[in-house]
């Protein structure tokens, strides 16, 4: 039988004896052989292993991940390690580690805001409105007719509140320190 086997972008075809083909048809998982031509067979086996292998989504999965094992951590080496937990991967078997830092990372991230806001209202301190706006409209994705509405104000004051603090916050960003 000759199979055709996708590497890269090409097809490279193999020579298969009636045994290799025999447990290549057992390890693909087919049934109903019986009955069957030679020919029919190896169509199947073909179409099964296309199916299966060929296909590029296959290939660039299999080009990732090729050098990925099993878990290196591995319990009952001595005594100690008997209750290592081997149920998730190591932090550097994985694509992207950030799954491990995820309390860290959004920590990190309500700090930032945080800081931001913090100096927004301390460069706007002579103006609360318009650091409450500037904040909930360009900081926090609020609409400015929603954020009018809720203080009760024409949305026209909410929208020079936020010109003017822009113009403020622009001429105090040379300034700021790190």
């Amino acid at each position: 039988m000759k199979l055709r086997i996708r590497y890269d972008e090409a097809y490279q075809v193999l020579d298969l004896d009636e045994k290799a083909t025999e447990q290549l048809w057992v390890s693909l998982d087919l049934d109903g052989g019986e009955g069957l031509t030679q020919a029919e067979r190896e169509k199947r086996i073909q179409e099964a292993f296309d199916a299966k292998y060929n296909r590029p989504e296959y290939n660039n999965w299999r080009k990732l991940n090729r050098h990925r094992g099993e878990t290196k951590a591995k319990p009952g080496k001595d005594e100690t390690e008997d209750d290592v937990d081997t149920s998730e991967p190591l932090m550097s078997e994985v694509a992207d580690d950030r799954i491990f830092r995820r309390d860290e990372l959004a920590r990190a991230e309500r700090e930032e805001y945080e800081d931001v806001c913090a100096w927004v209202r301390k460069v706007l301190k002579d103006k609360p409105q318009w650091s409450a706006a500037f904040i909930a409209v360009h900081m926090d994705g609020e609409q400015t007719k929603d954020y009018a509405a809720s203080i009760g104000v024409d949305p026209t004051t909410v929208t020079h509140w936020l010109r003017r603090a822009e113009k403020k916050l622009r001429e105090n960003y040379k300034n700021r320190q790190f």
